[in-house]
């Protein structure tokens, strides 16, 4: 689901460089190579970003159930 999330991306930012295109605007910066670098830029932040959410909630929950444990012993 995530790759094809991207992969909308890139495609709605292509349609919108042949649009600028049609119109008469251009960018330099803004070409197929630099949407392509920006989708996986995009899909790697959001990996990360998702992995680092992982890790600290593993953490957190892992803290949090030792506490538990630990009133539960000293009852």
């Amino acid at each position: 689901m995530k790759k094809d999330i991207f992969t909308l991306l890139g495609g709605f930012l292509t349609a919108l460089l042949f649009f600028f295109g049609t119109i008469g605007i251009s960018f330099d910066w803004f070409t197929t190579e630099s949407i392509n670098a920006f989708v996986i830029v995009i899909s790697s932040f959001t990996a990360l970003a998702i992995n680092v959410y992982a890790v600290w909630k593993n953490t957190s929950v892992m803290k949090y159930l030792k506490e538990m444990k630990r009133k539960e012993e000293e009852k």
